[in-house]
């Protein structure tokens, strides 16, 4: 085998424009993405319809909510060393397949147990969904544009819980809540033949799984390659244990950067979901109307896809943990200032509507920064689980957000509190340190050459 035919995938990836088949799977997996939002919002959207027709108080609606957000937390947990295992595609249309159609199966639930159990399987296909499309865009993407196209991509979830606000009231409106289940679940079930058809695999974990060359050179030439079966394929990549990536995630140097990680995505999502859920409620204690707190919660979920693409943007052209670091510290100057004076009216929105780019932008860019950080025998692992442990904080702050504003009456106190996660999550960013992956494989120490992945 001559040098000629020699191709380091990810080194030929990056010297090249954007392709449209880049750009379709892109919008393939905005889309896919977009379905994962819906379904993720949709009982938020039925909540007190569910509470009518069975009776049942919040805190039993608060349960139902509960159990999704569990299945999430689980299904980021399993999918992640799956994916790497066995490829990317697969373990999306799974999981797209779960969700939609357990979805379905909730709009034909007959009690709150039911209902329970059928939105807990579902979060175990929501909570596959969203890492492993990050993997896979990432993985496709040259390093110079990467960020900002994750992120137009992660917009998908903002649009998609945002439009399922006005599909559902336009269903409830001539049908009962079950329809608002249908949709989610039947929708995505109905594309999801058009998806298993565009979806191409991951190029890289194809060379990392020793897939046949005349499968890469395929996916390679559909990007405007001319390759055969006379190429070989290979990564400058280090050497990991397929069968224990979690462990993994651990050794060769990861452990520290794994863990800040996860505190930072940890710190993020406690506040974006104490937000997303309490906001309305925090707002009426300040005195303001029901609708005028409506719309300050839906500033906050509006300024997340712009922010998301201006730290994708900068992230592209300045060192992307302190475009990360930097814009998490001014989210939390924004709670600090709510907190101190209180703002009303015009400042108020404005207040409310730099919080969400920031605290949302920031955390949109952990989805372009964690990928980055892992190499591909493991990524799929390492950005699963830190989607999985962050979900922790999500789930905490969802249960806690009723006892912070007992024990602190006011909105200026929960505003303080919201800050702190904030500003740790902006000092934990910083302090994460890149590793050199070619100067580290298992077994070896610092400054031995990694010998490269190639396919067969």
């Amino acid at each position: 085998m001559t040098a000629n035919n020699l191709v380091n995938v990810k080194a030929w990836i990056d010297a090249r424009p954007i392709s449209s088949f880049q750009w379709r799977l892109l919008v393939l997996c905005l889309i896919i993405i977009m379905f994962d939002g819906y379904d993720a919002a949709v009982m938020g959207f039925i909540a007190l319809a569910l509470i009518e027709h069975w009776g049942i108080s919040r805190a039993a609606m608060g349960s139902i909510l509960g159990a999704a957000m569990f299945g999430v937390a689980l299904g980021a947990l399993i999918a992640g060393p799956l994916s790497d295992r066995y490829g990317r595609k697969r373990i999306i249309l799974l999981a797209v397949l779960i969700f939609a159609a357990f979805s379905l199966a909730c709009a034909f639930a007959t009690t709150p147990v039911q209902m329970m159990v059928l939105r807990f399987i579902a979060g175990l296909g929501l909570g596959a969904v969203m890492p492993n499309c990050v993997t896979l865009l990432s993985e496709y993407m040259p390093e110079r544009r990467k960020g900002v196209m994750i992120t137009l991509m992660f917009s998908g979830f903002n649009i998609g819980s945002g439009l399922g606000g006005f599909i559902a009231a336009g269903l409830l409106t001539q049908y009962s809540w079950p329809a608002v289940l249908i949709f989610g679940g039947a929708v995505p079930l109905l594309m999801l033949p058009v998806i298993a058809w565009l979806l191409p695999e991951s190029a890289l974990n194809l060379v990392i799984r020793k897939a046949p060359r005349a499968q890469i050179a395929a996916l390679l030439n559909r990007m405007g390659g001319s390759f055969g079966s006379d190429n070989a394929f290979i990564l400058d990549s280090p050497r990991v244990k397929r069968h224990n990536t979690i462990s993994e995630l651990f050794r060769h140097g990861f452990a520290r950067g794994t863990i800040i990680l996860w505190m930072t995505y940890f710190m993020g999502l406690f506040v974006i979901y104490l937000l997303n859920g309490w906001l309305p409620t925090i707002m009426r204690s300040g005195g303001i109307s029901l609708e005028q707190a409506a719309i300050i919660a839906g500033l906050f979920q509006l300024g997340g896809p712009l922010g998301g693409i201006i730290v994708g943007t900068l992230m592209d052209k300045l060192r992307a943990k302190w475009v990360i670091g930097v814009v998490y510290f001014i989210g939390s100057v924004c709670l600090i200032i709510q907190g101190l004076f209180s703002l009303s009216g015009v400042a108020l929105g404005i207040i409310i509507f730099i919080t969400g780019m920031c605290i949302n932008g920031a955390q949109n860019g952990l989805q372009v920064y964690s990928p980055a950080f892992y190499p591909t025998e493991i990524r799929a692992t390492g950005v699963s689980w830190m989607h999985g442990i962050g979900r922790i904080g999500a789930i905490l702050s969802s249960s806690l957000g009723g006892v912070l504003m007992g024990a602190f009456p006011g909105q200026s106190a929960i505003f303080f509190i919201l800050a702190l996660p904030a500003l740790l999550a902006a000092f934990s960013i910083v302090l994460h340190r890149n590793i050199r992956l070619n100067m580290k494989i298992k077994g070896a120490g610092l400054g031995e050459h990694v010998p490269e992945v190639q396919a067969q």
